[in-house]
């Protein structure tokens, strides 16, 4: 499985002898998990091509619907063979290469799966007659199955519960043995079943401070960092917010400053329970705002204020706390006011009088407003046009301007000279089966850069991960970017 080409993960053959490689697949969807029938005559694998399962309910996060198919090494003969939609896979082929192995579930579980809260089965379909059996019957998620001996077979619990976790055997006569206990992922057996290697999480999560990573364009130097990161105005110091429990818990979050070579880590602000989220310098340095409540998934929009505090942490003081879910400040390049999110549009708010100003009205989802350095225009994200898109609007909220149209777009932070903007986008869809990540709720998001009238776009990332939440350092063309990989 590879995304060279197209960027999108496709199936590749490669000839070891003469080292030639080609597209197998060759489609602009996700296609994972490829798999030789014994006589090597078919491959199986996962894709969630034929599919547009829609967001959760509620909720703006995308899900995914995949099923099995077979394809000839030549890249003829290609068929589905499970129903159209829900969620099939990782497929496994029997010994005899009648029957296929995969794990099965709806588009929501495989969503859910990511925190062990949804129910999977492992189920075999008969690749000539289609007809189908289930195995396991119990309400836990199960991935990663394969065949065994004698009729038996492997698979992988994820749980709440650590001590269910682990790698199990089933058999025949439906007793299930745990036969490896732990975080474990992904295993190979050999083929006597006799032997078996595997994949196992030591660490759930780590922190990531300015930590060096690859860029996919040579003009972009990345570094990995923690959340909402903001470089001051002289280049030295880096804000963010460091969620509680080693990166594991975004309902409980601080906002931290740095030196920006990952020295003199200190914490600015914490409430416990709450998410303090895009604390953002002054252009002068000499005030940071931010907002702190419930975001994202809290029901109802409950009310969350903003502040300022001072670049030591001291000084902190609540200048929004009007019962409204208010959020993710930008300051305007004279430092006299600040754009923000109240409940579902933008304002701005005079800082010397507290005069506050509607920016959009309110009848769309508008979010993460980023005030442009030449102070023109504000860039916002917003589901106006149906997916999550990329506008600007002038200050006095004229103009409004659509500058995205690929599948979900948001996180956007403009250059210190307002020439360019990064981004997070969805465009280049999944990377794996989404029921085998842990935690992630969006795995489909990459770092992208474009100029500020929305040409000359740029991929800088290419991973199966969620990358979002850029920041720009002082320095010209030099982007850093943060992700939810753990």
């Amino acid at each position: 499985m590879s995304t060279r080409g197209n960027g999108h993960a496709n199936i590749w053959l490669l000839d070891i002898a003469s080292k030639k490689y080609r597209n197998l697949t060759n489609n602009r969807s996700g296609n994972f998990h490829p798999a030789w029938s014994p006589d090597g005559k078919w491959i199986a694998f996962s894709s969630d091509r034929d599919s547009n399962p829609g967001t959760i309910p509620f909720h703006w996060e995308h899900m995914q619907s995949t099923g099995i198919y077979v394809v000839r090494p030549d890249g003829t003969g290609l068929r589905r063979v499970t129903r159209i939609g829900g969620v099939a896979g990782s497929p496994a082929w029997s010994a005899d290469g009648k029957k296929i192995l995969y794990y099965e579930t709806d588009e929501l579980g495989a969503y859910m799966a990511k925190n062990a809260n949804s129910r999977i089965e492992i189920v075999s379909v008969d690749v000539a007659t289609g007809e189908k059996k289930g195995y396991t019957q119990s309400n836990e998620t199960k991935f990663a199955p394969q065949w065994l001996p004698d009729g038996k077979i492997s698979y992988v619990i994820r749980s709440n519960n650590i001590d269910a976790e682990g790698l199990r055997v089933w058999y025949p006569d439906r007793r299930i043995v745990t036969v490896a206990k732990g975080m474990i992922r992904r295993s190979t057996w050999t083929a006597d079943g006799k032997l078996v290697i595997y994949d196992r999480i030591l660490q759930p999560a780590s922190l990531q401070r300015m930590v060096p990573t690859v860029s996919h364009d040579p003009d972009f130097e990345l570094f990995l960092n923690e959340p909402f990161p903001s470089f001051s105005p002289d280049g030295s110091k880096l804000l963010y917010s460091a969620q509680a429990g080693n990166g594991l818990n975004p309902q409980n979050t601080s906002i931290e400053v740095m030196n920006t070579d990952g020295t003199g880590v200190t914490t600015l602000f914490k409430r416990e329970g709450y998410s303090a989220f895009n604390a953002v310098w002054s252009p002068l340095g000499d005030q940071i705002a931010l907002s702190v409540g419930r975001y994202f998934r809290a029901p109802g929009l409950p009310a969350a204020p903003i502040a300022l505090m001072k670049p030591d942490g001291s000084g902190y003081r609540e200048i929004v706390d009007d019962g409204v879910n208010n959020g993710f400040p930008s300051w305007s390049p004279d430092g006299k006011r600040l754009v923000y999110k109240h409940g579902k549009q933008l304002v701005i708010r005079t800082l010397a009088d507290g005069n506050t100003v509607p920016l959009t009205d309110g009848s769309h989802y508008d979010n993460f407003p980023a005030w442009s350095p030449k102070g023109d225009v504000i860039m916002f994200t917003s589901d106006r046009a149906g997916d999550f898109q990329l506008f600007t609007v002038r200050t006095d909220g004229t103009g409004i301007r659509q500058l995205t149209d690929t599948p979900i777009n948001a996180h956007s932070v403009w250059s210190p000279d307002g020439e360019w903007v990064a981004f997070s986008s969805g465009r280049m869809g999944f990377k794996d089966e989404m029921a085998v990540f842990d935690g992630l709720p969006q795995p489909y998001g990459e770092i992208f850069a474009m100029r500020a009238n929305g040409s000359d776009v740029r991929q800088l990332t290419d991973n199966k991960w969620e990358d979002a939440t850029a920041a720009w350092a002082p320095e010209p063309k030099t982007t850093l970017r943060t992700s939810a990989r753990r």
